[in-house]
């Protein structure tokens, strides 16, 4: 079992910065890679971001590129997601997932473990 606690949200203003932490404890060398999604109100789960334990593989999804940056400290078993230029429309509660197989992924279903979820509420 891995377990993963989230830390960082909050509320902020346009424009604003944030940084998102994720704990991993447990069986965390069985963790392939790690991933950061989010979830709006009404709205389907979706990728932000994802590392790969090594951090050899990083990727995001089109709407944080070039304002959100991922990364990990594996000595502190954490990954990280560093969010500037925050629009309201990032609002969400944002989620880090673990995934213990051999690939990686950026669907919801392709993570084995998640985190509780911290809210991001940014306003205009």
């Amino acid at each position: 079992q891995v377990q993963l606690v989230e830390s960082g949200g909050g509320l902020v203003q346009a424009g604003g910065s944030l940084r998102l932490s994720c704990a991993a404890s447990g069986r965390t060398f069985y963790i392939y890679a790690m991933g950061w999604f989010r979830q709006a109100p009404g709205k389907e789960r979706e990728f932000v971001a994802l590392i790969r334990w090594s951090g050899d593989n990083i990727a995001y999804a089109d709407f944080v590129k070039g304002r959100f940056t991922i990364s990990r400290d594996n000595a502190k078993n954490s990954v990280y997601l560093q969010m500037n230029s925050l629009k309201p429309e990032d609002t969400a509660v944002y989620y880090c997932a673990a995934r213990v197989g051999g690939t990686v992924s950026t669907r919801p279903n392709g993570y084995d473990y998640w985190g509780q979820g911290t809210q991001v509420t940014v306003s205009s």
